[in-house]
């Protein structure tokens, strides 16, 4: 009787036991998934407002490149295995319509989280030797001989083969504590610089706060980051406190482990127009329409309020000018701020608001294609625990889907040829 024993009900190991479970030969074993929580997936099934976020629609292999901050050399090969359109037609084929948005998302047909939950709850409920151990909170993971001793807060299990997929540290309440790296640790590995990812931030300027509400929906965001000048597209909300949306994000997940302390960022409101496009825009609009003022031509390209706030914080003394009398200075000035950006400084992340962990396992200790590990043999790694980083979109659920398929099925084929 070969015994496997999960640690974490997340996506990654949902994935490693229904991967194992769906690719074994044999029936003489015996699936331990240990989850803290009451329920399994309850950080699954919350992502993306509660719809759940399941993979991203971008199914070329260079494009997808992009979206991986760090690792990607890393998960290319279980990417290949098991990448998002094979991804895809899997929760389709355990009866989960999917649908491929506009910006390339993929959510169940239903918009509802627990219904991807449910896809994983049917295949182990209909196994009597899949065993679930809610609410138990893993003490410690020993390996002596060829055996992994798995001591929980109600129970000590002795397993053939682990999985660790205990997440990161980030929505700790939703279980994520970060225990799984201690583990790792005291099996040998070794743990990269953690650091917070896919959160929201506190910026200083008081007149963008006062515009909560106002979103971006292709904006550009330029920053330095390691002495090299970076930018960045896509969605992005003005908050109450900050920014948020999927564009910050993704600069968040550039910044891990930066000081972010009055940080300087710049926003231009519409990516694909630069200073020279703006200026075009501006003249030309002013030679059709010299009885307009500014804040009516503007408003042709941006949101009222986003006029409105410009105008007043940088372009007062020209509010009630007429288009016509605009100095080309002045146009210049304000092609300028638009094209490229206006400054933001960044004060603190949100505290708590982070999703997922940037850094964790060490990679080079791992094998890319079973996900098995190099010094402890029987031992794999699936998930957020690992140091690879997607930004926001679906790339984070897909590193769960395709390490945690990889790590199961590669089980499966190794108790097959013993």
């Amino acid at each position: 009787m070969k015994k496997i024993a999960i640690i974490g009900g997340g996506p990654a190991g949902m994935m490693a036991a229904a991967s194992f479970l769906e690719s074994t030969q044999t029936m003489d074993y015996e699936v331990h998934i240990f989850e803290t929580n009451k329920v399994l997936g309850r950080k699954l099934v919350i992502s993306g407002g509660g719809r759940c976020n399941v993979t991203t629609g971008i199914f070329d292999k260079k494009t997808l490149a992009t979206k991986y901050t760090r690792g990607f050399d890393f998960l290319e090969s279980s990417l290949g295995e098991f990448s998002p359109k094979k991804c895809k037609k899997w929760f389709e084929s355990h009866d989960l319509p999917l649908k491929i948005q506009e910006d390339n998302r993929v959510f169940p047909v239903s918009d509802d989280g627990n219904d991807v939950l449910a896809v994983f709850e049917k295949i182990f409920k209909n196994n009597s030797k899949v065993f679930l151990h809610f609410q138990e909170k893993i003490q410690n993971i020993e390996k002596i001989s060829e055996k992994f001793i798995i001591t929980s807060t109600n129970t000590s299990l002795e397993a053939d083969y682990c999985v660790i997929a205990t997440g990161g540290n980030a929505y700790r309440h939703t279980g994520s504590t970060g225990d799984g790296y201690a583990f790792a640790k005291n099996l040998g590995h070794q743990i990269t610089a953690l650091g917070p990812s896919l959160s929201s931030f506190l910026i200083q300027e008081e007149f963008l706060k006062k515009i909560s509400g106002t979103t971006f929906s292709d904006a550009k965001i330029i920053f330095t980051h390691e002495n090299e000048k970076k930018d960045l597209t896509g969605s992005l909300l003005l908050t109450h406190f900050g920014i948020s949306g999927p564009l910050t994000f993704m600069l968040s997940s550039h910044l891990a482990w930066s000081e972010i302390l009055e940080q300087k960022i710049f926003l231009a409101p519409i990516a694909t127009m630069n200073f020279d496009d703006w200026n075009q825009f501006l003249k030309q609009k002013f030679q059709e329409h010299p009885k307009k003022k500014i804040f009516a031509i503007l408003r042709e390209k941006l949101s009222e309020k986003f006029c409105d706030t410009i105008i007043c914080e940088f372009f007062a003394n020209l509010k009630e000018v007429f288009a016509g009398s605009i100095s080309k200075n002045d146009r210049e000035k304000i092609a300028k701020l638009l094209g490229d950006g206006l400054q933001i400084t960044l004060l603190e992340r949100r505290p708590g608001d982070e999703f997922v962990t940037a850094g964790g396992i060490e990679t080079t200790e791992i094998s890319p294609k079973t996900m098995e590990s190099k010094i402890c043999e029987n031992l794999y790694f699936a998930g957020e625990i690992l140091n690879v980083d997607g930004y926001t979109g679906g790339f984070s659920l897909q590193i769960c889907w395709s390490t945690g398929f990889v790590a199961g099925r590669t089980i499966a084929e190794k108790i097959s040829k013993k």
